[in-house]
């Protein structure tokens, strides 16, 4: 018979197939589980193995003279894996941790919802509880047995040796959905730093973390390392880093600021690392740890004062005159005054009326003297000379485009580039600003004057106000401030350790140098003399408060022939420059240069420690300390 046409036959041959299809789906759907699925694999593995992170020390912090700032203590989380837990007694496990039922629910709901814990898997060991102290750690550890899927996973915590420089240390808090999605290291309950030193040198601090491989019988129950730990993976503490800041320095601008709204900032010219960077109102960093962050962030946050804000390098302001110095050293490059230039000024401008005024002094007078007297008429005549003078310039545009380069040469108008996040830039115009202003080309300097005296649209930082200071010191060039001084095992970036030129001539400024010595030896800022013990320079400065009162500046630096530090002074609503911000900054100098007050200037400390200069409106609801 033909096998053609045999029933039997064909439906071998159908019996044949369909164990072929089988066999291949089993083996797809073996593939499928063993290789490609993730769940399938975290079931397989956690029965035979158990990998724990090992997290790394986060750097310590020193300041310049090898004090410690910032080191870690032991903490503890507390880890579940949900299919080990049978029998489980939630009510004591709830009494041993120091919960109720109520907070128990609502950290397992968190820890099973895949919206904030996206790598949540009933296999794995997942974040339960965070941020156990010893105590409470050791009270857990006697009951372990106790609760099968319970493990202990340690790591460490920040806590601070000072109650000072809160806003340049910044603080380290749990990482949100945007931080895990941008960099993979991070899991959830992780922590990372959120301002300051701790968010711009996060990678520097946070080191590489570590696996441990354990292996387990068909119990569950660790029966030790696997291999012997050959696959383990040694966690990589993070960098230690040494700042420029010097505490003593750091804590005592912070006392003379207590009750008042402004910054110190000193720079050290020679290198431009930050000596002290105090913003008033500032915190405790202290505050911002442990289980009563999320209370005490809510209350600093609240307070009207804002401390919260670096006002150092995010607060923004009219410099007032201690602008004058760079809008000198342009009109010298630029050629529109020379050292024996004369202007005359009768207590004001004369072409606008007198305005602005001017104190009482000689008149006229040339570019030293006007630094020394901050007369305010000479530099509107040099902004006036300049943005005139169609024998440089084709229009006003194109001179006051010339003025703007030279101001963003001189760190004005954009970010210095501070290790600090969340710097300013301040503003400085450009000639488009003010043809969109006025609605015209054909603006003059009359229309702007006031920005020759560091006022009207003119905003700067504490920041760039004392790195002119920096400038003005070297004779025309700066390095980037920064606060990081030292990285353990690495080099600092190039960008603060290269020169940046000013483009003004070295003579140019030795005549801005001694019209500031001037100032302090005859001028507006006397009380800063500590002539003979070092010979300072400085520029005072009182600018207009659309707001209330007048704010108080101070900019200088010391020795006049050798530089060691540069300085800045600003006290908002502090009126004149002379009475608020000169006896700080002299303080600051003494402190720097003696590292003590002398006993000469002890009632002048205790004036200024005991002085509250605060706008009215954020008096009430005043916090505890500050």
């Amino acid at each position: 018979m033909n096998s053609n046409t045999n029933p039997l036959a064909k439906r071998r041959y159908v019996i044949a197939a369909a164990a072929v299809v089988i066999m291949l789906a089993y083996t797809v759907q073996l593939f499928r589980l063993q290789l490609m699925s993730p769940q399938y694999r975290d079931y397989a593995d956690s029965n035979v193995f158990l990998r724990r992170t090992l997290y790394p020390a986060r750097g310590a912090i020193y300041d310049r003279n090898g004090k410690l700032l910032v080191y870690n203590r032991p903490t503890y989380d507390v880890m579940m894996v949900v299919r080990e837990m049978k029998q489980f007694d939630t009510l004591d496990f709830c009494h041993t941790l120091n919960i109720d039922m109520e907070r128990f629910h609502a950290l397992n709901a968190d820890m099973r919802d895949r919206r904030k814990n996206p790598g949540y898997s009933s296999y794995t060991q997942q974040l339960f509880m965070s941020q156990l102290d010893v105590e409470e750690y050791g009270l857990l550890q006697e009951k372990l047995y106790k609760f099968p899927g319970i493990y202990i996973q340690s790591r460490t915590e920040r806590q601070y040796n000072y109650p000072d420089m809160g806003l340049i240390l910044g603080y380290v808090a749990e990482v949100d959905q945007n931080r895990m999605a941008a960099d993979p290291y991070y899991t959830r309950k992780d922590y990372a730093g959120k301002s300051g030193i701790e968010l711009s040198h996060e990678k520097d601090l946070r080191g590489e973390k570590g696996v441990e491989i354990l292996l387990r019988d068909a119990h569950g129950r660790v029966q030790g390392r696997y291999e012997n730990g050959a696959h383990d993976k040694a966690p990589v503490s993070g960098r230690d880093l040494t700042l420029g800041i010097d505490v003593e320095l750091q804590a005592y601008g912070e006392r003379l600021m207590h009750n008042k709204v402004g910054s110190i900032v000193m720079i050290d010219p020679k290198t431009g690392e930050v000596l002290c960077m105090v913003s008033a109102p500032t915190y405790d960093p202290g505050l911002l740890t442990g289980k009563s962050f999320g209370e005490n962030y809510r209350r600093l946050e609240n307070n009207p004062f804002k401390p919260l804000i670096n006002r150092a390098i995010a607060g923004t302001y009219p410099p007032g005159s201690t602008f004058k110095p760079s809008q000198g050293l342009i009109f010298l490059q630029e050629g529109i005054i020379t050292p024996e230039t004369h202007y005359s000024c009768y207590g004001g401008y004369p072409p606008l009326g007198g305005r602005p005024a001017c104190h009482g002094h000689p008149s006229p007078l040339a570019i030293r003297y006007a630094l020394t007297t901050s007369c305010n008429s000479f530099f509107c005549y040099g902004l006036n000379g300049m943005l005139s003078n169609r024998g440089k310039y084709p229009d006003v545009s194109a001179a006051f485009d010339v003025w703007r380069d030279h101001m963003v040469d001189m760190g004005f108008g954009y970010p210095l580039g501070v290790d600090l996040p969340s710097e300013k830039r301040g503003f400085i115009p450009n000639s488009k600003f003010y043809t969109g202003m006025f609605k015209t080309e054909r603006w003059s300097a009359h229309n702007i004057i006031s920005i020759a005296i560091g006022q009207g649209e003119i905003l700067a930082t504490p920041l760039q106000i004392a790195n002119l200071g920096a400038m003005i010191a070297n004779r025309g060039y700066f390095y980037t401030p920064h606060v990081v001084r030292e990285m353990k095992g690495a080099a600092l970036e190039s960008a603060y350790t290269e020169r940046r030129e000013s483009g003004i001539s070295r003579e140019h400024f030795d005549v801005t140098v001694d019209g500031m010595a001037g100032a302090v030896t005859m001028g507006t800022c006397r009380g800063i003399n500590l002539a003979p013990f070092v010979e300072v320079c400085g520029k005072t400065g009182t600018s207009q408060n659309p707001h209330g009162d007048d704010h108080s500046l101070f900019m200088g630096f010391a020795p006049k022939n050798d530089p060691r530090v540069a300085i800045a002074v600003l006290v908002e609503n502090g009126r004149s420059g002379a009475t608020t911000a000169v006896p700080v900054a002299r303080l600051m100098m003494q402190k720097f240069f003696r590292g003590e007050i002398p006993e000469s200037d002890r009632g002048l400390e205790q004036i200024v420690m005991h002085r509250e200069i605060l706008p009215y409106v954020y008096t009430r609801n005043l916090p505890p300390n500050h």
